[in-house]
């Protein structure tokens, strides 16, 4: 059964959204097209992805080992200055000394001695569904993050949180509510998706991605997530099935182009991940079998690898055997793509694809992408500058360097020896605020 275009949902606050909302109520809004529906549903995306200033703070952090992912360069007895959120002079005590002096007599010092001192890191694929699991998240050293997406659109508020209390939440990237085959609760999300329960097959057929899509971008998501083959995680499900053809994802990426957002896919097959990188998909998302015709073809397209190690390592301890085998069999095939990825030159990033209160440190996800054969820098770079490059935020995270956000991990040891001390930070820092430890 198709589904006929609708409007965006009228929680999109847009001039063209509440003149959608007047047109379906005079029984009208089956006039307007897919397209005109995407249009009117991206300015409301982008408004939501961008408005409001962060309620950032004034702090210099003083003594430590500065570490720049970009370039490398250590510098000993650092000190980093942010203003509002916002690094103003990161370097050498007598490079700094013009920005310190400009701040207020009031600003927080926090002592670094002994200490390396790095930008706060970004896990590229998580689901935070809560405000204790996205304080979880912060609390790892994640600053920054993409959401995998949530159920009923928590991570649009999530990201709103970290606007207004940033020492709560990372700033994110929501993906809102994922397209996929069949919806379950997910359908009441919002009502602009109920119709689509009466559908058979599930979701499909071009009408109803389309629709997904749009509600997405309706509520205001910064990227859709979709994919292309059966979960790993579900030990009665095969991850090498596909649910969508080349087809069926080329709609989707064009519906979530239409309105100015990018297309993470979960994937597994060979063949799932390569009609989803030829469907014009931002991030690969697991792609344990993901070939090397398939890598060349993301290195010449600037299609990233989220490989999400983590989640696919986690399953190795599972209690149910099926999932156990499956972690055995598919993290050495993973770990291989990865190194092969790496050499080839495709954008790497780093994801945990935590979810369900299970929140686990982006820098797990560094250091088994330094045991897949990355050097300890590039590691470095998967959860920092690489995650900031994927998530559109390359100018201003992944970096202590002045313009860049405030946001900064202190760690107990050197992690161009030991990439493993990125999961036990001793303090971080986001938007010039102390996030405080867990009680």
């Amino acid at each position: 059964m198709c589904v006929d275009p609708a409007p965006p949902p009228p929680s999109a606050l847009t001039r063209r959204g509440v003149l959608a909302g007047a047109a379906a109520l005079a029984g009208t809004a089956a006039a307007l097209t897919p397209a005109a529906s995407a249009s009117a549903a991206a300015p409301a995306r982008a408004a939501g992805s961008g408005g409001g200033r962060v309620r950032g703070g004034d702090l210099v952090i003083e003594g430590g080992t500065l570490l720049d992912p970009a370039t490398g360069h250590v510098t000993e007895d650092a000190v980093v200055v942010i203003a509002g959120g916002s690094v103003t002079a990161a370097g050498t005590r007598d490079a700094t000394r013009g920005a310190r002096g400009r701040l207020s007599s009031g600003a927080e010092v926090l002592d670094a001695h002994g200490r390396w001192v790095l930008p706060g890191l970004t896990d590229a694929h998580i689901h935070l569904n809560t405000v204790a699991e996205a304080g979880d998240a912060l609390r790892f050293g994640a600053t920054s993050a993409r959401s995998g997406s949530t159920d009923f659109f928590q991570d649009v508020a999530v990201r709103e949180l970290a606007r207004q209390a940033p020492e709560q939440a990372p700033a994110l990237r929501a993906a809102g509510v994922f397209v996929t085959p069949d919806l379950a609760d997910t359908l009441l999300a919002d009502p602009e998706l109920t119709e689509l329960a009466r559908l058979k097959d599930g979701v499909r057929e071009a009408d109803a991605l389309r629709r997904v899509v749009r509600v997405n971008l309706g509520r205001g998501v910064d990227v859709v997530k979709t994919r292309v083959n059966e979960r790993a995680g579900m030990p009665d499900q095969d991850p090498l099935t596909q649910v969508y053809d080349r087809e069926q994802l080329s709609v989707i990426v064009d519906a979530a182009r239409r309105g100015g957002a990018g297309v993470l896919c979960h994937s597994y097959s060979e063949k799932g991940c390569h009609d989803a990188v030829m469907a014009g998909i931002r991030s690969l998302e697991h792609g344990v079998f993901v070939g090397e015709r398939t890598l060349r073809e993301m290195r010449r397209r600037g299609t990233c690898f989220t490989p999400t190690l983590t989640a696919i390592a986690g399953m190795v301890d599972s209690d149910d055997p099926v999932l156990a085998e499956r972690g055995r069999t598919y993290l050495p095939v993973l770990k291989e793509a990865v190194r092969t990825a790496h050499e080839l030159g495709v954008p790497l990033a780093a994801g945990t694809d935590s979810s369900g209160g299970d929140v686990e440190p982006v820098g797990r996800e560094a250091e088994l992408m330094r045991e897949a054969g990355l050097p300890a820098l590039d590691a470095i770079r998967t959860v920092t500058t690489g995650a900031a490059e994927l998530l559109g935020r390359a100018r201003t995270s992944g970096r202590l360097a002045p313009g860049f956000a405030g946001d900064a991990v202190l760690l107990d040891g050197d992690p161009l020896k030991d990439v493993g001390v990125l999961k036990r930070p001793v303090a971080v820092v986001h938007a010039g605020l102390r996030v405080p430890k867990k009680s």
